[in-house]
């Protein structure tokens, strides 16, 4: 390991911290955890290699605003978002203000510690590497118009069922269609899908409205 790595826990559930804390600091990452928002603000300095694991819904200041509050402060901080499934609109709506990642619970271990993994390596090499914009526009020229329906729905975030309502088809299609195009757009996460579509412009201003 070269340089001290660290991540930022803000989640107001004290045994979420305690365990994502240990999970991180087995690994040789140091972890500093916060109860709310407004305490991470208030104590957070910028550093070398680190980012932040943030709980969308909290009491007060939630995920979402503490985002907006550090990128508005000009802070760079990776910040990985962990949100319910019901909230996949507002994670989406956070990779807009510039999340570096969400995660759905329940998530792995595993998961938490892959995303973990490219937030540092984002924040050592000062950002992650921009995506290649005409390169993402070409796999979504690619796609079906059907298949660009349904990546229409989920940049808005919206899960299956709903998307097989606006189609008016089934939600068994819907998986169909979304496992084509998710290895057509050679993603392999929902993230990775939203951020490449973001990259390409897609789906325009005022699409899905």
């Amino acid at each position: 390991m070269t340089g001290a790595r660290t991540v930022f826990i803000v989640d107001d559930d004290e045994s979420v911290r305690e365990s994502l804390a240990a999970l991180l600091e087995a690994q040789g990452i140091a972890a500093v955890a916060f109860a709310s928002a407004e305490a991470f603000l208030l104590g957070y300095r910028p550093q070398g290699a680190a980012c932040a694991v943030v709980d969308l819904r909290m009491p007060g200041m939630d995920g979402l605003t503490l985002l907006e509050h550090l990128r508005q402060k000009g802070f760079t901080l990776p910040v990985i978002v962990v949100t319910g499934h019901g909230d996949v609109p507002l994670a989406v709506r956070a990779m807009k203000a510039g999340a570096a990642d969400f995660i759905e619970k329940p998530y792995s271990n595993a998961s938490l510690l892959d995303a973990v993994a490219r937030a540092l390596a984002g924040s050592q090499a000062d950002g992650p590497a921009p995506l290649d914009q005409a390169e993402m526009r070409q796999r979504i020229a690619a796609l079906t118009p059907r298949e660009r329906d349904i990546l229409q729905q989920l940049v808005i975030g919206h899960p299956n069922k709903v998307i097989a309502h606006h189609l008016d088809i089934s939600p068994r299609t819907v998986e169909i269609h979304r496992a084509n195009l998710m290895k057509k757009m050679q993603a392999d996460s929902l993230p990775h899908l939203v951020r490449m579509a973001l990259a390409a412009g897609f789906p325009g201003d005022g699409a899905g409205q």
